[in-house]
């Protein structure tokens, strides 16, 4: 059974969350978020003032601060983000604001070798 812990609207935390289950905020954070090896979800509402640090990071709601995924960056179209955005894989839905870099880090080229 995978555990998920929420973090209501009415909850407003300043300094470090650390977490090892899935992690949702709908309220206010402000400092660093590390979710290890599982997703955060930020709901429509919730306000993120962090840097953040998760395997997925799924944002629906407005953050201002970096983003790093191990695997993937999901932001929706009620999403606000000003920031650097950084994972393997990113998509952003039409109406989705972002503002900042976006990195997808390198890719490894399957090249050829040549025969000598």
């Amino acid at each position: 059974m995978d555990l998920i812990a929420r973090l209501g609207s009415t909850i407003q935390i300043k300094g470090e969350v650390t977490s090892r289950e899935a992690l949702v905020i709908a309220g206010k954070v402000e400092g660093t978020i590390n979710v290890e090896g599982h997703a955060l979800t930020l709901e429509p509402g919730g306000r993120l003032d962090a840097n953040i640090i998760a395997q997925t990071i799924i944002i629906a709601g407005t953050v201002k601060g970096s983003l790093t995924a191990e695997a993937r960056i999901v932001v929706k179209e009620t999403a606000s983000i000003e920031g650097a955005l950084s994972a393997p894989a990113i998509s952003l839905a039409e109406g989705a604001t972002v503002s900042g870099k976006i990195d997808t880090g390198d890719r490894k080229k399957s090249g050829l070798s040549l025969a000598s």
